[in-house]
């Protein structure tokens, strides 16, 4: 079996249970040809094994005539590679937690596009989709970073400077391409348009807005567009929040091998140039939530009647607390630093070892639950019973807690910060006691010794040249003072709150004096508190 168009009669896709599109993939791409409804920025794995596959059950079902556009703007050997030889078809493959696995081919997608002035037909293309009134959402999944126009320093970067200057004629920008490509909207017809961000972060969609009006209001300083044009960003362009959850981990060698014993010849992954992991087929759990703010200017799909949330805006911002505060990603992350400093390299391989399992459900039930955000639509404890009971333990999930720590520097603050912040309130932070040994985890992560006091590499993180400092001269067995770390542990930006201002201080940095006290020291500690 290959992955194209033509295969797709093989009857060995059948006899292997994968199921296939039920609707004309080419009279499905020549409507969205002249009728474009949807835009997706974003190429990767999330995008296909998620709103392609959601997008595909409207197919199925007749209730759309059109695919998805997927634009891709940072790694462009995707479309190379994973899009164009493959006849725009994609495997999605389904890791249930019962050992079985869902196989379904992915016909979605009616073109792929190189997202960028330098690919002349392919910019021209995606101009003329925006130009065309049908045109009802673009989305995005470009990662929390896609939508900063500053560094760390609060500097703008280089090419939005130039946007600023000469993005209305050629804009290099990611959203200075976007806030581009709402001028051709404006300037040809005025149609309503929204923009929905799909990435997992805090109001997402507000980020998106406010950034893109930040280009739109240099332009105006500037000279380059009118009041006008602002006035059309504001209200005839919506920027709805959303809350998405759906693990999908790089391809694994595991994946590959069972597709390679059903026949299927396309299982090959590779590494970008851009150290993206990609291949012809995307691994994703199960379980998915998608929750929208049903603030549509015109028009949406119904992907209600598949199990996408449209709901309000405050709802919207419930579910998303819920996950990222207490549910879900606080579990994830205290997983991930521990897994690390254990030697471990699965998740699912974790949630069999009977400490960290307490300790997940400490963060959790124990200490979570209490001060949780309860959106109303999902229960919150039931949440954490399929995270824990299902989710974090599935076999054939091959996430790593190393894929998990990127980034951790960016993530403290929302994922525990905001529980701390409600204890304060409650006078009970002295009640914490497994969410401070996460924070001190963390700073002896940061070290990059596991528990045997062997090097492991720290996975990559924006501020890890601004933290590793506080622990860069510390061997195993040496022992620091709150004063030594005072600033880290009073940085807000990290934690969410100033340690020394809440009195977790001297906890964190006494657990990080037992973790980092000898071989062993970490599981000792561990088996202690939790």
């Amino acid at each position: 079996m290959k992955l194209n168009l033509k295969d797709l009669n093989n009857p060995q896709y059948k006899e292997h249970n994968y199921n296939l599109p039920q609707y004309d993939i080419l009279e499905m791409r020549a409507n969205t040809k002249v009728n474009p409804e949807w835009i997706h920025f974003g190429a990767g794995n999330i995008f296909r094994a998620y709103p392609a596959k959601l997008h595909q059950f409207l197919l199925n079902k007749g209730l759309t005539k059109t695919g998805i556009i997927v634009a891709e703007g940072f790694d462009y050997e995707i479309i190379d590679k994973v899009f164009t030889p493959y006849d725009l078809l994609t495997l999605s493959v389904i890791l249930k937690a019962d050992g079985t696995i869902e196989k379904e081919v992915i016909a979605s997608m009616a073109e792929a596009l190189k997202f960028d002035p330098s690919f002349d037909n392919d910019f021209a293309r995606i101009v003329e989709v925006f130009q065309n009134k049908s045109l009802q959402i673009a989305s995005f999944t470009i990662t929390e970073k896609g939508y900063e126009l500053q560094n760390s320093n609060k500097e703008y970067f280089a090419n939005v400077l130039e946007d600023f200057k000469d993005g209305t004629k050629n804009p290099t920008s990611y959203l200075g391409k976007v806030a581009y490509l709402l001028l051709k909207r404006f300037e040809a017809n005025k149609a309503p348009l929204t923009l929905v961000s799909m990435d997992n972060y805090s109001h997402n969609g507000t980020k998106l807005k406010n950034s893109i009006l930040d280009i739109a209001n240099h332009w105006l300083d500037n000279g380059l567009v009118t009041p006008e044009y602002i006035t059309y960003l504001n209200n005839d362009v919506s920027y709805p929040w959303s809350m998405i959850d759906k693990i999908t981990p790089r391809p694994d060698a595991l994946v590959a091998d069972l597709l390679a014993k059903d026949g299927f010849e396309d299982h090959n992954a590779f590494v970008t140039a851009r150290n993206t992991y990609v291949a012809p087929f995307v691994n994703a759990e199960e379980a998915e939530y998608l929750v929208i703010e049903d603030n549509f200017k015109n028009g949406r799909p119904p992907l209600d009647k598949e199990g996408v949330i449209f709901t309000s805006q405050d709802t919207v911002d419930k579910v998303e607390k819920m996950k990222v505060c207490t549910c879900l990603n606080p579990l994830h992350t205290g997983l991930a630093i521990y897994g690390c400093l254990l030697g471990y390299e699965k998740i699912s391989e974790q949630m069999k070892d009977e400490t960290l399992v307490k300790m997940t459900e400490a963060i959790g039930y124990k200490e979570g639950l209490p001060v949780v955000v309860d959106p109303g639509i999902i229960n919150p404890k039931e949440f954490i019973d399929e995270v824990i009971n299902v989710r974090l333990p599935n076999p054939f999930m091959p996430d790593t807690p190393q894929r998990i720590a990127t980034d951790t520097s960016q993530k403290l603050s929302i994922r525990f910060g905001e529980t701390i912040k409600e204890y304060q309130k409650l006078n009970k932070v002295n009640d914490l006691v497994v969410i401070p040994l996460v924070l001190a985890g963390w700073i002896k992560y940061l070290m990059g010794l596991n528990d045997d006091g062997v090097k492991f590499e720290v996975s990559s993180d924006p501020l890890f040249n601004e933290v590793y400092p506080f622990v860069e001269n510390l061997k195993l067995g040496d022992s620091v003072t709150t004063d030594e770390l005072k600033d880290l542990l009073k940085n807000k930006a990290i934690f969410g709150v100033d340690l020394f201002e809440v009195g977790l201080a001297d906890l964190v940095v006494s657990y990080f004096n037992e973790l980092n006290k000898e071989k062993g020291s970490i599981r000792t500690t561990l088996n202690k508190y939790v």
